[in-house]
């Protein structure tokens, strides 16, 4: 029986030459080292810079600051992460009381969706659990 501790690509997933990353299949390069799949020797462009891992003291002040005199974008975790964070805070809490069933959660999220087309998902996880308490409160 074959045995590893790495995990293996899925179906839809191959495995970066370069840095040896899991990715989606249909990417052209690499989102962890910014290789070129197809073409390796062509290696990073001047238009491709990897983004690095948000760090917290004095450096990344610096680096935020000078990101913003030279007009470059922020990283998605700096600019959305509060959202983020909020928004999976939502899913465990309705997850914890739909017994561990993600395909649960997802139902009650829909459902809610349908009742309130034009609300996102962090609005419609807030109701959902809104609605779990009251349909499942103690008399």
């Amino acid at each position: 029986m074959p045995f590893s501790l790495d995990p293996q690509p899925a179906d839809n997933e191959i495995e970066c030459a370069n840095c040896g990353a899991l990715i989606y299949y249909e990417l052209t390069r690499c989102p962890h080292c910014g290789i070129n799949l197809y073409e390796p020797d062509e290696g990073l462009g001047p238009e491709y810079r990897v983004p690095k891992p948000l760090k917290s003291g004095f450096l990344e002040k610096m680096r935020r600051l000078l990101r913003r005199l030279r007009g470059e974008p922020s990283p998605a975790e700096e600019l959305f992460g509060a959202f983020i964070q909020q928004q999976s805070e939502l899913y465990e809490n309705l997850l914890l009381k739909a017994g561990g069933d993600p395909a649960v959660v997802e139902r009650l999220v829909e459902f809610e969706r349908s009742q309130s087309p034009g609300a996102n998902r962090t609005a419609c996880l807030q109701n959902a659990i809104r609605r779990w308490e009251q349909d499942n409160r103690i008399p």
